[in-house]
């Protein structure tokens, strides 16, 4: 079995980054055939998710655990397996409303050097779908697509001194950057979910995203897959609570009906 794993482990990491080999293989060859065995073998042969996936969600996580040095290492393996320059792009756009503009930029620009690098001409198509007359409409459409219809009159709820947030939720975070194209719901959930789970703490708003995946078909056995292929990059407490998040969000929604 650790034949297997090891040569999983080797096969997998070829995919993603062919004729390179890493500096800590000479530094710490003990410990890296460890790393390399758990996040390249056991990790990816753990359940049946296509490598686009599992990219997807892995380069999520990194953006929500501000791991530059490796998103940057693993940007590059993710063209190895399929991801496009406009969906590598979304993943990091998308991160915007969660992790903020402070922490998303450096990402962004890793992305366009990389993309320079491979000689893709900048700037790619434009995703939007959405202006400034129509954003709040879209944006609120699609809380409720996610959230259920509680959520039409949301933006204009609370109280005064604070209402604006829930309408800059509804008209930024859902208007500008859910309707875009590149990426669908589904995937746009689920990375949303990642964001949250890697940076801890928005255990609120992880169970209420975790409602949302499971609305837009990413079911509770889905997302324990996906969150599983990020342990070896936010590690495990962080999983764990995302795990809890989840079983919180399938119980709530199967008390409900839904």
């Amino acid at each position: 079995m650790n034949s297997e794993i090891n040569d999983q482990a080797q096969d997998y990491r070829t995919r993603l980054f062919p004729g390179f080999d890493s500096p800590l293989m000479g530094t710490d060859p003990e410990f890296l055939d460890r790393l390399d065995r758990f996040a390249f073998g056991e990790v990816p042969a753990s359940d049946d998710l296509d490598d686009r996936t599992r990219m997807m969600a892995i380069l999520a996580a990194l953006v929500g655990a501000q791991a530059i040095d490796l998103f940057k290492a693993m940007a590059k393996g993710s063209f190895n397996v399929g991801l496009t320059p406009v969906e590598v792009k979304e993943i990091v756009y998308q991160s915007t409303p969660y992790v903020g503009m402070g922490r998303m930029l450096p990402f962004l620009y890793a992305v366009n050097e990389l993309l320079k690098h491979r000689l893709v001409p900048l700037p790619l198509e434009g995703q939007a779908t959405t202006t400034e007359d129509t954003r709040l409409e879209a944006g609120v459409q699609k809380q409720v697509d996610l959230f259920g219809p509680h959520m039409a009159e949301f933006y204009q709820s609370g109280p005064e001194e604070t209402r604006h947030i829930n309408r800059w939720l509804a008209e930024n975070c859902f208007g500008d950057y859910y309707t875009r194209s590149g990426l669908d719901d589904a995937q746009r959930e689920m990375i949303t979910l990642c964001f949250l789970a890697a940076q801890g703490g928005c255990e609120p708003q992880l169970t209420s995203h975790a409602q949302a995946n499971m609305r837009v078909g990413n079911d509770r056995l889905f997302l324990i897959k996906v969150m599983s292929q990020c342990v070896p990059y936010i590690g495990f407490p962080r999983v764990l609570n995302a795990l809890h998040c989840i079983d919180e969000a399938a119980e709530a929604l199967e008390a409900d009906g839904e």
